[in-house]
């Protein structure tokens, strides 16, 4: 564990403390906007370092304010505190004790490490060049997410920049990762139904075969992506459910498609969503059945503005030195309710490198058995402390 940066020094002072708050919110993982005893815990730990701290904001988040005489721009740094409804599966001190949900994608991590650093920028108040806002944010899971209610509440009103992190298995504890423009995708979805005339399997042409028009859209829709868009601005199209039929030798009246789509543009987005129902229409129709197709927008793409990304960069550099530091980072299309916050005022999300080969710190967000290296709190805390330290 490299101390030798002094930001790192300060975080190593208030290590075991934000492992104990880490590991106290993973034992006791809540969903959604019930997550009145983790931002508890967060609104207590803030009172304690004199911040001027409001509750019940965007229904259960908590904002805590540090004001600076004489400074004219404020900075945010933002941690989302939900769990998923998930059952755990590993076998650790610490592990969930709420049957059915779990700390499965680190929130527990950000909502700690954020404390640490409210701790070292409180104990560096005197070289704060900038008002600082710290953001305790629910419901990032679930969708519409609790973003556009933090937003509603006045969590954003007078903030100029925001930052937020995001623990990564994927990447080894000690590197920061960034990228500017597009860095998180949008996350839809679509639903859709295709209803015929059922028969007899002995009797096909007596019947509308919806499974068959159904394989015909899932297999067409493939091409919308690797060959309709331009491969350098990349899209997803993932089918995740197929339903249909009860018995080997029915024909079935229904069909029922579901899946995910991913993209990093406004404009990629619409015409994908159109393009899934033309293909659609063009199927069914042709087979003389009939469709209902639902698209349901989710989270807008996190967009990182280019000088806020430079200023990641530049204090992961000078925290983890040049060799674990990667930026750019390629977009990655998970979706984040961070893009409302995006889309409103300057902003910038970066990875945080959590995976530790070593400790079998390897398995990726949302699985069951997924954890954090610990260690990777260190980096951080001083992460979101240096950002607002080094005034952006």
């Amino acid at each position: 564990m490299t101390k030798q940066n002094p930001m790192l020094v300060e975080a190593a002072a208030h290590y075991d403390h934000v492992v104990n708050i880490r590991r106290d919110i993973h034992q006791h993982p809540e969903l959604g906007f019930d997550v009145g005893r983790t931002a508890g815990i967060a609104a207590q730990e803030l009172k304690r370092l004199g911040i001027k701290v409001k509750e019940g904001v965007g229904k259960t988040g908590v904002v805590g304010d540090i004001d600076v005489p004489g400074a004219t721009k404020r900075i945010a740094l933002r941690a989302d505190m939900d769990a998923l409804p998930i059952q755990e599966e590993n076998n650790v001190s610490y592990k969930s004790k709420n049957a059915g949900k779990a700390h499965m994608c680190g929130h527990d991590a950000h909502t700690a490490m954020l404390i640490g650093a409210a701790r070292i920028i409180k104990a560096n108040e005197k070289d704060l060049k900038v008002n600082v806002r710290f953001i305790f944010q629910p419901s990032e899971e679930v969708h519409p997410g609790g973003a556009p209610e933090m937003i509603k509440d006045g969590a954003l009103d007078g903030v100029d920049q925001i930052y937020g992190l995001h623990v990564y298995p994927l990447i080894e504890t000690g590197t920061v990762a960034v990228g500017s423009g597009p860095f998180f995708g949008s996350s839809d979805r679509f639903e859709i139904n295709i209803s015929g005339k059922g028969g007899h399997a002995a009797f096909p042409h007596l019947a509308d075969d919806v499974i068959v028009m159904g394989s015909q859209f899932v297999n067409a829709i493939q091409s919308v992506v690797a060959r309709e868009l331009n491969p350098t601005d990349p899209g997803i199209v993932s089918v995740t459910m197929f339903n249909a039929g009860t018995a080997p030798n029915v024909l079935p009246s229904n069909v029922v498609i579901k899946g995910s789509v991913r993209t990093l543009t406004e404009e990629n987005r619409t015409y994908v969503e159109q393009r899934l129902k033309d293909v659609l229409e063009g199927i069914v129709t042709t087979s003389k059945a009939s469709y209902k197709f639902s698209y349901h927008r989710g989270y807008p793409p996190v967009l990182n503005q280019e000088t806020l990304a430079q200023h990641v960069a530049a204090s992961a550099q000078q925290l983890v030195g040049e060799e674990r530091l990667v930026f750019p980072h390629p977009s990655v299309l998970a979706g984040e309710d961070f893009g409302y916050y995006s889309q409103a005022i300057p902003a910038c999300f970066f990875l945080l490198g959590a995976g530790n080969k070593e400790k079998g710190i390897k398995h990726m967000l949302h699985h069951p058995s997924f954890d954090i290296d610990e260690e990777c709190m260190l980096y951080g805390m001083a992460m979101h402390a240096g950002i607002v330290l080094r005034g952006a």
